[in-house]
This record gives structure tokens, C-alpha cells and sequence, in this order.
């Protein structure tokens, strides 16, 4: 972390002059405001609907973008990609996320993580939604579209909660040093996107949708999760919160660093949240995972391993001004 820069930078604020400590505030406030309002107004219903899914599935030796989706499996016993029609805190709080990079402009999906800071909110998405260093480094113009099933228009003032854009990100050097997309990377696939108020009426995001408690504790093979997201590619077309259930194992085909999950989510669900426990009643549940790879022709959607290097990503999102690569 770059922090004793950040330290030098605040002790010369202080030295050169007084006055703008009681300016401050304010000017930051109206900052944030202005970049919040200057993104949402890039986002175009003719960006949002070009946007394209950002999702990684291994052919052969390789993972490569926007891979053809795997084919459905013939039944199994677990739900492997159905609509989600309880409503509830994982309607409310789960979303669409999108971003560009150097190459264009893509989407995935994210939810609302817990955290303990006055006028910010966490998202947890995948660190391939939020960092790229071949494709520009950190993602700009990022912004999340909390229940977007409810009305899925490309429009942020029609949209059930309007849309909260990130002033900072958050990844761990073990993704974004990991030289591309590999397994490496597949273990620190996790980011945070810290997120001013916004939305419609500049309320706090957590305050208006809720949010999720976060395990950092490894889960066991054959622990049930439900993963969510918004899958915008095959036979699915990006409006619609859907789910997979069913129990986890380990991904031996990626050294059993990784957890699989029964799961034909497409393109587009990359970063939607895996929760153990689940209640189905209420929606609510711990976030203990999400949706980061794929392997072709195999109907199972993969993702890391929460652990103490997901926390201290947490941890430095949790205070972060800008974004930022969290080395341990």
C-alpha cells in the first residue's frame, strides 16, 4: 500500500494552511457529488445496453474472455440457473455492475457487503470486474444498479433504486501481480468498490437496500451455497436475478484452490455473491464467496476460497480514499 505517500500529502494540507480544514468537507462532498453526477451521465442507456458480459472460462490450457457458455447439464437435483422470485435482502442488495476498461465497456454483477463506515458503502464484486493491468489497470466508471430485476431499464431514473458509483477500489496483489488471468489469479478473484452516497436521493447504498455479514472462515466440500447474479449471455439476457444451489466441492482441475459449484450462469454473472447460510424465507444469508470462472463444455461455476487475504482487502476498503493494490 501506498500509504506513507497518502500520510506525506495530508501533513502538507495541514502546514501550508489552516483555513481549508473547515473548507474541506464541504468541497470533498460537492467532488464526490460531481463524479457520482459525471458517470451516471456517461452511462447512456446506449452504453449500459452495449455494454458486454466480463467473464473468464478455461479452454483447454487457457482462460480466455467471453468464451462460448458451457452447455446445461441434464438435471442433478440442484437448482443450476432458475429466476429468483422470493424477493427479500438478496433481491434488494445484489445488482449489475458496470465498468470500463481500455478495451470497452462490460458488465457483471456485485452485492453489499457489511462494513462500519459513515457515508460509504462496500460492494464485493470479482477483481476481474474491478482490475486488469493488461487492459488499463483499475476499471473506470464504475457504477452498480442495486435490484435491477425489478426494473430492468437502462435508464439510472427508472431504475428501482437509481445508481451508486465507486470512488475507490479495492484488489489484492495476489490478482493483479498474478500476470493475467490464471490460477493465481482464481484464488484473489475478490475486490470491494467503495461507493459514496448516491443513488436517487443521495442516501447511504446500505442503508436503503441492507447489506451482508462477510465469512473470511474456508467453508467445507458439501456445504449448500446459493450463488446469485445477472447472467447476460445464451439463453439469458441480463434482466433477471437468478441462482444456482447445491453443495460445493473443491476444483481439482485448479489444484483444489478453488470451490465448484453446479451452475450454468453465463457471461454477466461474474462477481454475483455466493451465500452459506441461506435463508430463503427473508433472502438474507453470509457472503462466503462469489461467481469468478468457468472451464468449457463443464456446467459448474467456479470461485475463490474467502480467507484472511479477502479481509485484509475488506479491512483496507473499509478506509480507502482511492484505489488501491493490498499487499500483506
Amino acid at each position: 500500500m501506498r500509504l506513507s505517500r497518502r500520510r506525506l500529502a495530508l501533513a502538507a494540507i495541514f502546514v501550508l494552511s489552516a483555513m481549508p480544514v473547515v473548507a474541506a468537507p464541504v468541497a470533498a462532498r460537492d467532488s464526490v457529488r460531481a463524479e457520482h453526477d459525471r458517470i451516471v451521465a456517461h452511462w447512456t442507456p446506449a452504453r449500459l445496453k452495449a455494454a458486454v458480459p466480463r467473464d473468464f472460462v478455461k479452454v483447454g490450457t487457457a482462460f480466455k474472455p467471453a468464451a462460448k457458455p458451457p452447455k446445461p447439464p441434464g438435471g442433478g437435483g440442484t437448482v443450476t440457473g432458475a429466476s429468483w422470485t422470493g424477493g427479500g435482502k438478496i433481491l434488494r442488495a445484489s445488482g449489475k455492475v458496470y465498468f470500463e476498461m481500455d478495451s470497452g465497456a462490460y458488465v457483471c454483477s456485485g452485492a453489499v457487503a457489511n462494513d462500519g463506515r459513515s457515508g460509504y458503502s462496500l460492494i464485493l464484486t470479482a477483481a476481474h470486474c474491478a482490475y486488469d493491468e493488461a487492459d488499463g489497470g483499475f476499471a473506470t466508471n464504475w457504477m452498480f444498479i442495486p435490484e435491477f430485476d425489478s426494473a430492468p431499464t437502462f435508464t439510472c431514473s427508472q431504475t428501482r433504486y437509481g445508481c451508486w458509483t465507486a470512488s475507490a477500489l479495492v484488489v489484492h496483489s495476489g490478482f493483479a501481480d498474478a500476470g493475467g488471468f490464471n490460477t493465481e489469479a482464481t484464488k484473489h478473484d475478490f475486490a470491494f468498490a467503495v461507493v459514496p452516497s448516491g443513488g436517487k436521493t443521495n442516501a447511504q447504498l446500505d442503508a436503503t437496500v441492507g447489506s451482508f455479514p462477510i465469512s473470511y472462515t474456508s467453508m467445507n466440500a458439501g456445504t449448500t451455497v446459493y450463488a446469485f447474479g445477472y447472467p447476460a449471455a445464451g439463453k439469458y439476457k441480463g434482466k433477471d436475478l437468478t441462482y444456482c444451489a447445491g453443495p460445493i466441492s473443491n476444483d481439482p482441475l485448479n489444484g483444489n484452490a478453488t470451490w465448484g459449484l453446479a451452475c450454468r450462469m453465463t457471461g454477466g454473472s461474474s462477481g454475483g455473491p455466493w451465500l452459506a447460510p441461506f435463508t430463503t424465507a427473508t433472502g438474507d444469508g453470509t457472503l462466503h464467496g462469489l461467481n469468478s470462472y468457468g472451464y468449457s463444455g463443464i456446467s459448474n461455476m467456479y470461485g475463490p476460497k474467502f480467507n484472511s487475504d479477502t479481509q485484509a482487502v475488506f479491512n483496507a476498503a473499509n478506509g480507502a480514499t482511492s484505489s488501491d493494490i493490498i499487499v500483506p
